[in-house]
């Protein structure tokens, strides 16, 4: 019998064995997913070397006023 329930555990790394060797004294079917990063890796190397230009003086600087008129 299979039933719709799904467990979502946060073990720490000293947890983690005992869970699994638990899960299969019970003979539960279980699969372990790896968290995913956020983010792209090529988007935050993109953001980071734009803050760097901002700290070297290569950013731009606008107005409110300006600002406001690139969305008109």
């Amino acid at each position: 019998m299979q039933t719709e329930n799904t467990f979502i555990l946060h073990p720490t790394p000293d947890q983690v064995n005992a869970l699994k060797a638990f899960i299969k004294a019970l003979k539960i079917k279980f699969e372990i997913t790896k968290k995913e990063k956020p983010y792209d890796p090529e988007f935050v190397n993109m953001v980071l070397e734009a803050e760097e230009g901002i700290k070297q003086g290569k950013g731009l600087n606008l107005t409110s006023e300006e600002f406001d008129n690139l969305w008109k």
